[in-house]
């Protein structure tokens, strides 16, 4: 896929998370919390469901299933976990706060990541741009967060 593409279409897709909190929270005020996230992943699991026979070729290619180290199995537990806690703490962070404490947190993680080569990524060095950008973004985080008007 084209870089410019990529960037557009992730960005897009990211636009998208920012109304994901906000929404699975006015459904958690009506049926629970918990129940909440459950049905956020039913609705999910079901497209992607949709996806992977209609567009993708079934499940031909989770052949090799067994031969994947048992870490690469937990995605669904961290979004699940994400989408959890987001739940419970829209109400007070706000969407903007929700957002901003999301991507400030994973963009350390994955710095960390990066500089360790984990999961099979290409090892990408701590620099000191790359710092700036952590101290710029968490100082956003901060004013989003703090501001109370």
């Amino acid at each position: 896929m084209d870089r410019t593409l990529a960037l557009l279409v992730t960005a897009g897709v990211g636009g998208m998370l920012a109304m994901q909190a906000p929404i699975n929270g006015h459904l958690g005020l009506h049926i629970g919390k918990i129940q909440a996230a459950l049905v956020s992943f039913v609705v999910g699991t079901i497209l992607l469901t949709l996806i992977v026979f209609v567009f993708a070729g079934g499940m031909s290619q989770g052949v090799g299933v067994g031969a994947v180290p048992w870490y690469y199995f937990v995605g669904g537990l961290l979004g699940a976990s994400y989408i959890a806690t987001v739940i419970f703490t829209v109400g007070t962070l706000g969407a903007g706060g929700i957002t901003a404490a999301t991507i400030s947190a994973q963009l350390v993680t994955s710095i960390l990541l990066d500089q360790f080569g984990a999961f099979g990524l290409e090892r990408q060095p701590f620099t000191l741009t790359r710092l700036a950008g952590v101290v710029m973004l968490a100082a956003g985080t901060y004013l989003i967060v703090a501001d109370r008007s």
